[in-house]
């Protein structure tokens, strides 16, 4: 079967559906292919079903919230804003609420209502979506692009990538984009999971999994040097680091690195280490876990950092000596951990890489190689922090793709 086609957006995600819904206008026929049975299958898992849409603040911060790469979206961002976004949904009866946090969730906190609303207005707007139907190869000739999938074989002037990342491939998500991007010569960078845990060696408090720290400061090192501070909120599990923290900060881990940890909040070691020494020369007769507990440390981490710096429980701030006093400093200033592995697709969150940005024209989404070949959403080399931000990407690319379909076709780009 053979069909024509003014646009084809490949992937039913929430990159894919916004595109679709705002290339659509009268006259010109768009379609959205989706290999799964129902389109959004990653967006029904976002936040835990309960979809963290987007975050409140301005644009310019939400651009240092993607890395390196955040600058690529300013236009995306400044095109369709989160205010837009929550506009777009309140308007159409799925009001948004923000927590204290600055995350925006559907009041219904469910992920279901923010995909029903897509999928409606694709059915108003006059969108074919098409599901179960996969794409296998896509192929440009002089007039524009032929979209094979084991079903129908597409001609379309126009051809957006929205096909996510790699990350959950429980939902569909296996690259499929990366190969359909290469084999029309668009450049591509590494990709690996983003958004993820961190596997410890020798991980000494996987009996301590389930303990939480808000905002606990830790350094990133490799090769014996620190690439990097950061500060987050951090989570012990039975492997090893999780929690919004380690996950932002994951983008910039590798297997190998050290991680070192402070229990003692932003407490630097030498202040520490000067107020510790006071404590104990003040209260000889105390034991040094009676000290410990005066800083905010959890009582279970407490005695475990006691134990892993060679301290009896008994012992009295008299006998403390000063090997052990620079070791105590040490685990509650600078823990040391090495990175085993990250947690691989199936626990990632994002993907980090993929099309390359200097590829794609980020006023339009629109390939600077490929004439007619758009790409909006996770499928390019952008990957944001928790609480909404890869979200908020993908409906503002998405957005942007759409707008960029539609001025190629009032400039005479259309269908053979």
């Amino acid at each position: 079967m053979i069909k024509a086609a003014d646009a084809v957006m490949i992937g039913g995600g929430p990159a894919g559906l916004f595109c679709a819904v705002h290339a659509a206008v009268p006259g010109h026929r768009v379609m959205l292919l989706e290999k799964n049975a129902m389109p959004g299958a990653k967006l029904l898992l976002t936040g835990s079903g309960q979809c963290n849409i987007t975050h409140a603040g301005t644009v310019s911060e939400f651009l240092s919230h993607y890395g390196k790469n955040g600058r690529f979206l300013r236009a995306a961002l400044h095109g369709f804003s989160n205010d837009d976004l929550i506009q777009f949904f309140s308007g159409r009866g799925l009001a948004m609420a923000a927590e204290e946090n600055g995350k925006v969730f559907p009041e219904t906190r469910a992920s279901a209502d923010v995909l029903s609303v897509l999928i409606r207005e694709c059915r108003e707007k006059g969108v074919e979506l098409r599901c179960a139907e996969q794409v296998e190869k896509i192929v440009q000739d002089r007039q524009g692009f032929i979209v094979q999938t084991g079903k129908t074989v597409y001609y379309t002037s126009a051809v957006v990538i929205t096909t996510g990342g790699m990350s959950y491939p429980v939902t569909g998500s296996s690259g499929d984009g990366y190969r359909f991007a290469a084999a029309l010569g668009q450049p591509l960078t590494e990709t690996a999971p983003a958004l993820t845990p961190l596997r410890i060696s020798s991980f000494p408090f996987a009996a301590l999994s389930g303990i939480s720290f808000e905002s606990l400061p830790f350094s990133v090192w490799r090769d014996g040097k620190k690439v990097a501070d950061h500060s987050g909120d951090l989570l012990f599990t039975h492997l090893g680091l999780s929690g919004p923290g380690i996950l932002d900060a994951s983008r910039d881990i590798r297997a190998g690195d050290g991680i070192r940890l402070s229990f003692v909040g932003a407490m630097r070691r030498e202040e520490f280490a000067q107020d510790l020494a006071r404590r104990v020369q003040e209260n000889p007769g105390w034991q040094v876990r009676t000290i410990l507990a005066a800083y905010p440390i959890p009582e279970r981490l407490n005695r475990k950092l006691l134990t892993l710096s060679g301290i009896p429980d008994d012992l009295t701030c008299a006998h403390f000596s000063a090997a052990q006093r620079s070791k105590l400093v040490t685990n509650c200033t600078e823990f040391p951990l090495t990175v085993a592995a990250l947690g691989g697709y199936p626990v990632a969150m994002a993907t980090r890489g993929g099309v390359a940005l200097e590829g794609v024209n980020q006023k339009t989404m629109e390939s600077t190689i490929v004439p007619g070949l758009f790409f909006a959403g996770e499928v390019l080399d952008i990957d944001g922090d928790t609480g909404g931000y890869n979200l908020q990407a993908a409906f503002s690319t998405g957005y942007l793709a759409a707008l960029g379909v539609r001025k190629r076709w009032e400039s005479g780009g259309h269908p053979p």
